[in-house]
């Protein structure tokens, strides 16, 4: 199917340029009574039809149809062919020439620019396997250590030790399991195959939604919430959506050293719906903002002890999520100290 609509696409570029100048050279000729323009204007058209179409074919077809048009149309005896005529011959050869070189050139560049992005998505996929590794290893270990404790200790344990020890397999349980399913997010919105259903969803109730999940997880943290007193409808994947605000939420919690304050506004302008997501904590460090969502972030400051971090991977979630919807995301340190994650939605008509 692609490469059906490649192709119609090139055919599109070649009969409108070709049109066009066909139409200026038919303009010149009336209006200034000269034939001097019109093999350059239909060599600029042959240049710019080599630029903008994939490889040479399209390009020496394009020279030969100028090749006759010029013939046909510019050139004594006018509206017949001579194709034996030095001009047209020379017309011809010079066309084909620049088609040649443009396709050969705009090939190569092609090329050039898909090996960086290749090299780029190896790069990427380096940076989120490395961090993936030490991020789930981490709370491995320490259910694996906990749970041999627990075996190996278990008639000297008292009670209130081995529900300690239980509590904590527990949580490092469910941290696996939401990192399980940011990974799971990551393939599934990456993934060209998949299209984002969106639904009508009430604003007020998302928001409710998410600080009811987001309590779950940190029962003990206080989020200030400020939203519109409208009736709101936003068209989205509602499950995503959660993800993402509660992926900003927990990434605050984690990494927002010296927070005393957390808030989640939503404000409108001009059918647009601004999430916003702020904290006043230590703020982002200004080399990690510029690729904050690009991908998993290369840490050169991993931590040593049982800490997690999972940063980068909840953030390319989010990135991809807003992406799928047609949406922006961005985000940016506070001047009073802190830093804001901000991402926009449409809202429904």
């Amino acid at each position: 199917m692609n490469k059906i609509n490649s192709k119609l696409f090139d055919a599109i570029i070649v009969a409108a340029v070709l049109s066009a100048a066909f139409m200026i050279n038919m303009f010149i000729k009336q209006t200034f009574d000269t034939d001097s323009l019109i093999p350059m204007i239909f060599v600029l058209g042959i240049f710019l039809i080599s630029l903008k179409t994939n490889g040479y074919l399209i390009g020496i077809i394009s020279s030969v149809i100028s090749t006759f048009a010029v013939n046909y149309a510019f050139t004594y005896p006018y509206f017949a062919f001579d194709l034996i005529s030095p001009e047209c011959v020379f017309s011809f050869i010079v066309m084909m020439t620049i088609a040649i070189i443009t396709s050969a050139l705009t090939t190569k560049i092609k090329k050039q620019q898909k090996a960086y992005a290749e090299s780029e998505k190896e790069k990427m996929r380096a940076n989120l396997l490395r961090g993936i590794s030490h991020d789930l290893r981490t709370p491995l270990t320490s259910i694996c250590g906990s749970t041999s404790a627990i075996i190996e200790n278990y008639d000297i344990l008292s009670k209130e030790q081995q529900i300690k020890l239980l509590s904590e397999i527990r949580e490092d349980s469910k941290w696996l399991n939401r990192m399980v399913e940011n990974l799971l997010s990551v393939t599934r919105i990456d993934s060209e195959k998949v299209c984002v259903i969106k639904t009508p969803i009430v604003l007020e109730e998302l928001i409710d939604a998410v600080i009811l999940k987001f309590h779950k997880h940190c029962p003990e943290q206080n989020v200030n919430v400020i939203i519109p007193d409208d009736f709101i409808n936003i068209p989205m994947d509602a499950l995503l959506i959660e993800q993402v605000i509660i992926n900003m939420l927990e990434n605050a919690v984690f990494h927002a050293k010296g927070m005393t304050e957390l808030s989640l506004k939503v404000k409108t302008k001009n059918n647009i719906a601004v999430f916003e997501v702020s904290d006043n904590g230590c703020g982002i460090p200004k080399e990690r903002l510029e690729n904050l969502f690009g991908g998993y972030l290369e840490r050169t400051d991993v931590p040593a002890d049982s800490s997690r971090n999972n940063m980068g991977i909840g953030l390319s979630v989010c990135a991809s999520i807003i992406k799928a919807h047609g949406g922006t995301i961005s985000a940016e340190n506070l001047k009073s100290g802190g830093a804001v994650f901000r991402f926009t939605l449409e809202m429904e008509e």
